[in-house]
């Protein structure tokens, strides 16, 4: 019983020796019943590839039961002169790789005649016979084990578990294989049964224990069930899906986030949380690309915490653009800036392409400042609805000179060739500028622009803390306006890492956001008067979440789309009137509240 739960502990923890899985461990099932057999699998650098045989009238023929045998599918047509082809070519495995290929052949009839024509055969293929880097291997009906020695050293075996091989036979096995219902009836959803794990371990490590790779045959076919086999160890992942396997194995690397260590989460005061008291202040956070699914991916990377997690009150955001099902970030960025629906691609205009006005421009009247912040080009989409005017988001020279008209204090991010030709005007402006992220730690001055293109580094590529970093740049220069400041401040990449469909990148990048997240409730906590929050412009990637450790950091994902999806976004709010964003409604109502709330206590 104990050596059971121990199993299941390490099962539904992270197989970190596992992460090397390729299309080298994937075999073909019954590959003659393949669309193009052979070369498919071939392509594909599939490193196990099988041929069921039937021996009639000295031909071999490929075939799964008598009744299908085709006399224009032989071995030598479908298989073995294609073979000689890519090793004449030495293409695929036979170039210059370090992968072999296996070719599995299934005898249907009596061992030892299959033997001899298939011997008979292969002499006729020297090509194949010598080549180190392939290997046929005989299942079914395979000759008694005594005469394996005799064999040609191309000639390995398929061998069973249990069974008493002799020293000498022994060496001329291949791989050890059975049939998966001896041992469960797992239908490929969840995982199997505490029972049947571990007797699954258990022949898995006999085989492993002789030196032996392993498969099963008779499995599910499908990404769990390939998971599942990887995460037990099985080292041929036995398929008919040959196509969507080779793409699982392909980008199982973007799928996985193994995280280092932890961020500390900070300790919510939630002062004034829940009051309808004055808000003096309004930081808003966008993690671009940002769902639920993404979260949870921040979350279990981190062990389990999250600032975000923190926050009491949560809404959700509908994003339809005025002329999509599925927003764009342009569309996406002016419904929470201006409260106008427009259409994609759209920056800071309505659908009829006119300008509008956002929470910048209508709460500078009022007395108060404001800064935009992006770890991306401020010109982007979303940073760029705040302060652009224009109807297509992709005129960055167009945005930049939007600034020029635009009451924000202050600009941090990337993107400064697009400002070219402006410095002088926008220093005559009052604006200071800085092209180095270093000089946040030393600008005293009302009004700055500091961009420089290290802003938009990935944190994998060590940008390091740019998020935070900025935003207390920004708090510490703003909090000396009297009458209080809006903060802006984007994580740009949580949406990249959607788009390329990489769970490292977004995850990384969302846990990068959740400090900045947690600089922003610790500074509402210190006055009382700050409301933040947290939402997000889009979904990305339509990411969903297959696997997961959270006590180690571990996170599995698979994205549907590289693109945006249309489900809702989350809205969480801490502070005062962080109450207000209860409930579900459109974009623009994030734009409506705030303002709402703001010319409450400003006026």
């Amino acid at each position: 019983m104990r050596h059971t739960f121990t199993f299941l502990l390490l099962f539904l923890g992270l197989a970190g020796a596992r992460a090397q899985y390729t299309a080298g461990n994937a075999h073909s099932h019954n590959d003659y019943a393949q669309a193009v057999p052979f070369e498919k699998a071939f392509s594909l650098n599939f490193g196990s590839i099988e041929a069921d045989v039937f021996l009639q009238n000295g031909v071999l023929y490929v075939a799964h039961m008598p009744r299908e045998i085709d006399t224009a599918k032989t071995l030598r047509k479908l298989y073995l002169e294609p073979l000689r082809e890519k090793v004449l070519a030495k293409t695929g495995v036979f170039g210059e790789t370090k992968q072999h290929l296996q070719i599995l052949i299934d005898f249907k009839t009596p061992a030892t005649p299959t033997m001899d024509a298939l011997l008979r055969l292969l002499r006729e293929f020297p090509e194949l016979m010598n080549n180190p880097k392939l290997e046929f291997t005989i299942s079914g009906n395979r000759p008694p084990q005594e005469q394996w020695a005799t064999f040609p050293a191309c000639i390995r075996f398929d061998g069973r578990p249990g069974f008493p091989y002799t020293p000498d036979a022994l060496k001329k096995v291949a791989l050890i294989s059975d049939n998966f219902q001896n041992y469960s009836q797992w239908n490929g959803k969840g995982i199997p049964v505490a029972k049947d794990l571990a007797r699954i371990e258990e022949v898995i490590a006999q085989a492993h224990a002789q030196g032996k790779k392993f498969r099963f045959w008779a499995t599910p076919d499908n990404v769990n069930t390939w998971k599942t086999m990887i995460k037990l160890g099985v080292d041929y992942i036995n398929t008919d899906k040959t196509d969507e396997l080779a793409n699982y194995l392909r980008t199982r690397v973007q799928s996985q986030f193994q995280a280092d260590s932890a961020h500390t989460v900070y300790q919510p005061a939630y002062r004034n949380n829940d009051q309808l008291s004055k808000v003096k202040n309004v930081i808003l956070l966008i993690g671009d690309g940002m769902g639920l699914a993404q979260i949870y991916s921040g979350y279990t990377g981190n062990f389990g915490k999250l600032n975000l997690f923190g926050m009491l009150n949560i809404g959700f955001s509908k994003t339809s653009s005025s002329d999509s099902y599925i927003t764009d970030s342009a569309a996406g960025g002016t419904a929470m800036a201006s409260g106008k629906k427009t259409k994609n691609r759209s920056v800071g205009v309505d659908s009829t392409g006119t300008p509008i006005p956002s929470i910048a421009d209508l709460i500078a009247p009022l007395g108060m400042k404001s800064a935009l912040i992006s770890s991306g080009d401020i010109t982007d989409a979303t940073p760029a609805a705040f302060y652009g005017h224009t109807p297509e988001r992709d005129r960055s020279k167009e945005i930049a000179l939007g600034l020029l008209e635009s009451p924000v204090s202050i600009l941090v991010g990337a993107g400064q060739e697009h400002f070219e030709g402006m410095w002088e005007t926008l220093r005559n402006k009052g604006y200071t500028i800085e092209y180095r992220l270093s000089s946040l730690d030393t600008i005293r001055r009302d009004k700055y622009i500091v961009l420089a293109d290290s802003a938009q580094l990935r944190m994998a590529q060590g940008r390091g803390a740019f998020l935070i970093k900025s935003l207390k740049a920004a708090i510490h220069t703003l909090e000396r306006q009297h009458k209080g400041f809006f903060i802006m401040e984007e994580a740009a990449q949580i949406d990249w890492g959607g788009h390329v469909n990489s769970v490292p990148y977004l995850t990384s990048e969302m846990l990068d956001f959740d400090q900045a997240i947690g600089e922003a409730m610790r500074f509402a906590d210190s006055n009382g008067e700050t409301l933040v929050i947290v939402t997000a412009d889009h979904e990305t990637g339509g990411l969903t979440l297959l696997d997961g450790d959270i006590s180690k950091g571990y996170v599995d994902g698979h994205f549907s789309t590289n693109d945006h999806t249309a489900v809702m976004v989350p809205v969480f709010a801490y502070g005062p009137h962080s109450l207000d964003f209860r409930g579900v409604y459109e974009n623009t109502a994030i734009f409506e509240k705030i303002m709402q709330i703001l010319r409450r206590y400003q006026n």
